[in-house]
């Protein structure tokens, strides 16, 4: 199972990014769960500095940019 998670401490972009995000995991039909991460000590230890982030299996892809549906589409695809 694919581990996604949205980091950002509750902003829209950050919200938006999720509903983005959970919209592409399902159109791809993805075996993946999707978390929201908003404890600043959490997201500090992926070194992200600019919010919202976008981690896949632990690994940052994205970070201070909110990506649309098709954007993180092509990111999970990748």
């Amino acid at each position: 199972m694919m581990e996604i998670k949205i980091l950002g401490t509750g902003c829209s972009k950050c919200k938006t990014l999720t509903k983005n995000t959970e919209e592409a995991v399902t159109e791809l039909n993805l075996n993946a769960k999707v978390n929201k991460v908003e404890d600043i000590v959490e997201i500090m230890n992926y070194n992200v500095m600019s919010t919202p982030a976008l981690v896949i299996d632990g690994k940052v892809v994205s970070k201070g940019k909110l990506l649309s549906t098709k954007e993180v589409k092509e990111l999970l695809t990748k």
